[in-house]
C-alpha cells in the first residue's frame, strides 16, 4: 500500500439514531470506517480514541439511540477501485423487480446470475446496485442470502430495528420458505420429509462444499412433489432449516440431483439440458410468508417462476428420453 493511497478524516461526532440503536460499537465502526483492520478499530475503542457521550466503553457496547459517538481522524485505505458512484447507461435495474417495499424493508425478486454482494471478481452485487438505484435508502442490508444461480425472492432490510427482528424470526424459524425446484428422475412421494445433517467446509480454492455428514448441522426440507415428467419431477421445497446450499445437498444425496447444478448436479447430463435451454441451475425461491418486523402484519410475498425456467418445462411435456 502507498503512503499516497491513504487519505485522512476529520474528527466526526455522530448522533445514534433507531436503525443503529443497540448495534455493537465494533459493527457500527467496520461500517464507517471502510478499509480499517480491525485490529486498528479495537485498538482505536481500546485507547479511548472512540469516546461514548465523552467517555471511554468496551468494543462490544450496545449503542442506544441518542448517543454521541466521537470518531477520531483515522488513516483508511481507499479502495483499488473506486466503486461507481452513479448509475451506468442501459443494463439491469432491480427496482423494476421489487415485489414489495416499505419504510422498513424490501423484497426484491432477485434475477438469477447476479450475486447478492460484489467480490470476488464481480463489481457490483445486488446490494450495492440498489444502494446506487436508491440513494435515498440511507440503511440497507441483506438480511439473508441467494446462491447467485438462484432467482427468487430476497429480503433486504432498509431500517436497523427490520433486520434485527428478521433474523430473530430467521433463528426461531418463523419465516415460511419455499422454493421450487426441478430434480432429475421420478421423485416417489407426493410429501417427503428430508432430515440429513449438513457439514459445510471450504476448499484451498475458498469455495464452499457441503456434505451430508453425522457429525454435521441439524438440517430439514419438506418436499412436496408438484408435477411428475417422464425423466424429473418438479417440486416445491419448504425449508425448515436455511443451512448453506441446504436443497440442492438434500436432493443430489438422495439419488435426485437439481437440473443445471454445476457443483452437486449430474454434469454430463447438465450439458444435455444446456442445449435443450435450460442454461442455469433450476432453483427458485418462488416465497416468503412472514408478520412485518415493526408493525407485525402478516406478509407473503411470491415470485413468478421466470420465463426461462416455465419455458424449459414446456419442453419436458413432449420431450423425448434423454
Amino acid at each position: 500500500m502507498k503512503k499516497n493511497d491513504l487519505e485522512k478524516d476529520s474528527v466526526r461526532r455522530l448522533k445514534i439514531d433507531e436503525d443503529a440503536d443497540d448495534q455493537r460499537l465494533d459493527n457500527y465502526l467496520m461500517a464507517r470506517l471502510k478499509g480499517v483492520p480491525k485490529s486498528r478499530i479495537y485498538k482505536l475503542v481500546r485507547g479511548g480514541e472512540v469516546r461514548i457521550n465523552g467517555g471511554r466503553v468496551d468494543v462490544g457496547y450496545r449503542l442506544k439511540a441518542g448517543d454521541e459517538v466521537r470518531i477520531p481522524p483515522v488513516r483508511t485505505a481507499a479502495p483499488v477501485i473506486t466503486p461507481a458512484t452513479h448509475l451506468p447507461q442501459g443494463g439491469l435495474r432491480l427496482v423494476p423487480l421489487i415485489l414489495h417495499r416499505d419504510d422498513a424493508l424490501i423484497a426484491l425478486n432477485k434475477p438469477a446470475g447476479m450475486a447478492v454482494h460484489g467480490g470476488s471478481g464481480i463489481s457490483r452485487g445486488v446490494i450495492e446496485q440498489l444502494r446506487l438505484e436508491l440513494p435515498e435508502c440511507r440503511y440497507m442490508e441483506l438480511v439473508h442470502r441467494l446462491d447467485r444461480e438462484t432467482s427468487g425472492v430476497l429480503l433486504v432490510a432498509l431500517k436497523r430495528r427490520a433486520l434485527v427482528g428478521l433474523h430473530a424470526a430467521m433463528r426461531d424459524g418463523k419465516i415460511e420458505k419455499r422454493y421450487l425446484t426441478l430434480v432429475a428422475g421420478r421423485w416417489p412421494n407426493p410429501l417427503q420429509h428430508v432430515k440429513l445433517p449438513l457439514h459445510k467446509r471450504v476448499t484451498e480454492e475458498g469455495e464452499k462444499r457441503v456434505t451430508v455428514r453425522d457429525t454435521g448441522q441439524a438440517a430439514h426440507t419438506v418436499f412436496r412433489r408438484v408435477q411428475g415428467y417422464a425423466e424429473f419431477t418438479l417440486l416445491e421445497a419448504e425449508l425448515k432449516t436455511g443451512r448453506t446450499h441446504q436443497i440442492r445437498v438434500h436432493t443430489s444425496h438422495l439419488g435426485f440431483p437439481i437440473a443445471g447444478d454445476d457443483k452437486y448436479g449430474d454434469f454430463e447430463l447438465n450439458r444435455r439440458l444446456a442445449k435443450r435451454g435450460l442454461k442455469r441451475m433450476f432453483l427458485h425461491a418462488a416465497k416468503l410468508a412472514f408478520e412485518h418486523p415493526i408493525s407485525g402484519e402478516r406478509l407473503t410475498i411470491e415470485a413468478p417462476l421466470p420465463a426461462d425456467l416455465a419455458a424449459f418445462l414446456d419442453t419436458l411435456d413432449h420431450a423425448q428420453a434423454i
